[in-house]
């Protein structure tokens, strides 16, 4: 065998090698994305808080909680469907926990009010955090123990166990940052303004803010 096959040979095991080493180590570094659940009052506001995590890939508006199959937003607004309006966050574990997400999520909701979120009233505005694992439930629960803890106040949020999500109609995914315009009491508007007017008038942020103080992470979204 010439000196000059012996070298292509060796040359190409090496690479075989290092190909196989690269695509092991790429694979166990990866971890599978995950998905978290939960209520916070108008799903518009939870999804444009936690689209701006790092580590959060994307965030799907929609309803859970309920008993009717693919629910409508009238549906679900008008009551007795018993969704929640929900999002699903999707997640890399590398770069953001569970139970990152959970704290994230109870400092930025008001989890003294049982009735709702902010102007926002009835069953389907009210918080909650759907678990679909008791890992996820362990974590939920030790968030809202440190969320009471450093309130001194009583979290009524309550962890339900998980059930079908519907993901809601197309023109309320990624509302805040839509400019289509539509026409408001305040005008002709994009949707991205018409969401921002409706956050300051509703009260969420300031809310958040005198509940939290400097602890919440999203008031001003």
């Amino acid at each position: 065998m010439s000196r000059t096959l012996q070298d292509f040979k060796a040359i190409a095991l090496f690479s075989a090698i290092l190909l196989a080493v690269a695509t092991h180590c790429t694979a166990s570094r990866a971890a599978p994305l995950e998905t978290a659940v939960v209520a916070g009052g108008c799903f518009w506001c939870v999804e444009a808080d936690f689209e701006k995590v790092e580590g959060v890939t994307e965030v799907v508006s929609g309803y859970t909680g309920g008993t009717v199959k693919n629910p409508t937003y009238k549906q679900v607004s008008r009551g007795g469907t018993g969704h929640y309006e929900a999002v699903e966050i999707t997640y890399d574990p590398d770069k953001v926990s569970y139970a990152q997400l959970m704290r994230l999520f109870l400092r930025s909701v008001d989890v003294t009010d049982a009735g709702g979120q902010f102007c926002d009233r009835g069953d389907s505005y009210r918080t909650a955090i759907f678990v679909s694992n008791p890992a996820e439930k362990a974590a939920a629960e030790a968030a809202v123990a440190q969320a009471e803890q450093a309130l001194g106040k009583k979290v009524v949020t309550p962890i339900l166990p998980a059930g079908p999500f519907y993901e809601a109609e197309a023109y309320h995914q990624d509302y805040y940052k839509k400019d289509e315009r539509i026409l408001t009491r305040f005008g002709v508007k994009t949707k991205a303004e018409a969401y921002k007017r409706y956050r300051k008038g509703c009260g969420r942020d300031a809310r958040v803010r005198q509940l939290w103080g400097d602890a919440a992470p999203f008031a001003g979204s």
